[in-house]
């Protein structure tokens, strides 16, 4: 299951956000988007979980908890769209 990970402090990196949803079960991936030019972070990413109930678990307990002195917001990802 594929998480929307936003409101980010910018200076959080991808292994202190691997470890705070490892603790909801098996993480498969982190990905925080950075900015192609400065590299500066965009404060979002996406989290792969790899049991649907642990992300479901993730997501009700760490929707608004408190992260690095910002109130996370985590969502279950929306498919990518082509744009044609």
């Amino acid at each position: 299951m594929d998480l929307f990970v936003a409101n980010i402090n910018k200076t959080v990196r991808e292994d202190a956000l691997r470890a705070l949803f490892e603790e909801f079960g098996n993480v498969s991936s982190v990905k925080i988007l950075t900015d192609k030019y400065t590299g500066e972070s965009k404060g979002y990413g996406f989290v792969g979980m790899s049991n649907e109930n642990n992300g479901l678990d993730a997501i009700k307990k760490l929707s608004n908890a408190e992260f690095f002195g910002r109130k996370l917001v985590v969502n279950k990802a929306k498919p990518k769209t082509t744009a044609y």
